[in-house]
């Protein structure tokens, strides 16, 4: 991979090039290329762990965050598996929703483009309101899986809560 590629020159959106420089930079696989079927988040889609990003169909670049998501709060097996589809258990979509929140702040972009008005089956906005208190659901599934600490009155003393994260990707070999 060449620094360029890094950066995300392949894509032509700041926004793109910004999240998928963020994305690689972590340890995530991200490519562009065509995404002809319907997938969960348009123009985005997973083939066995790498993001594949068709631009040109990607409705909202934040919802990069959201489906990178996924793929960082599971098992490292699990992530280099996942094809198509990363599941819908409950868990996983409350984590990566906290991730993306995180992932937002440390990049230095507004939270409201990833809980953007055409998401979240119309509930972004009570989304980004449930980050406002202590420990935001999803938060103690990070902090489980060693990516975070708990929230601004309930983090270990001497440690920064979460949206700081001590990792962006899961290391743990099993999820039991």
């Amino acid at each position: 991979m060449t620094q360029t590629d890094a950066q995300g020159s392949e894509f032509d959106a700041p926004m793109t090039r910004r999240i998928v420089a963020f994305l690689r930079e972590i340890g995530l696989a991200v490519r562009a290329g065509t995404v002809a079927a319907e997938t969960a988040l348009p123009g985005i889609d997973i083939d066995r762990g790498t993001l594949v990003v068709d631009e040109s169909r990607m409705t909202y670049p934040g919802d990069l965050l959201h489906e990178a998501g996924h793929l960082a709060v599971t098992t490292p097996a699990r992530r280099a598996a996942f094809h198509h589809d990363v599941g819908n258990a409950p868990s996983e979509e409350m984590a990566a929703i906290a991730w993306s929140y995180a992932a937002a702040l440390h990049i230095g972009i507004a939270p409201q483009i990833v809980f953007h008005d055409g998401g979240y089956r119309g509930g972004s906005k009570a989304v980004l309101a449930s980050f406002e208190v202590d420990l935001p659901p999803g938060v103690p599934i990070l902090a489980w899986l060693g990516m975070t600490h708990g929230g601004r009155r309930s983090a270990p003393s001497g440690t920064t809560p979460f949206p700081h994260m001590t990792n962006w990707l899961c290391l743990r070999e099993t999820l039991e």
